[in-house]
């Protein structure tokens, strides 16, 4: 009995460190894609094999709170210049097509002027573009891919909408 208990906890534990955890969504920057109080479970085994992708919803620690993580959207990628000017996010001088942000974007913070992304950098907005804590705030900056702890990978809390997130 003893045995069988070890084994389980062993398990367990390479499970939430190699492959997944459960999280939860505090806050509505993430609104209406997440909201606040789903709990979701994060795959931690993707980016082993491959790297993150825009769009992608990851999960990483907030630099300045211990046991604090941050849930947002790649918008930027390594090697890329971002911006934001007149409401719309620019891609390397190009407007971004996409339908995650909420609304107009009133404040650009730091990427009112251009922003150049390293070879391991990305830049991520949450979903509720003005009421986000994000990439554009020096308290946040650009994420370092070493740093991002996974991709948010299902919703199972509340149960009516629990499924995988769709990312792309």
């Amino acid at each position: 009995m003893i045995l069988y208990i070890g084994i389980v906890l062993v398990i367990t534990f390479l499970i939430i460190t190699f492959v997944g955890q459960r999280t939860h969504v505090s806050g509505d920057s993430m609104k209406n894609t997440l909201n606040h109080g789903d709990q979701l479970i994060v795959d931690k085994i993707t980016y082993r094999f491959r790297d993150p992708v825009r769009f992608d919803i990851i999960v990483f620690p907030y630099k300045y709170e211990e046991n604090t993580y941050y849930i947002k959207r790649i918008i930027g990628l390594p090697g890329e210049t971002v911006q934001i000017a007149d409401g719309e996010i620019y891609i390397n001088g190009e407007v971004l097509k996409e339908s995650y942000g909420r609304e107009v974007i009133q404040d650009p913070g730091m990427a009112a002027e251009p922003i150049e992304l390293g070879e391991d950098e990305y830049f991520v907005l949450g979903d509720n573009r003005n009421a986000s804590s994000d990439s554009r705030e020096p308290s946040v900056g650009v994420i370092y891919g070493e740093d991002i702890v996974g991709r948010a990978w299902i919703r199972i809390w509340p149960l009516n909408k629990a499924g995988i997130l769709k990312h792309q």
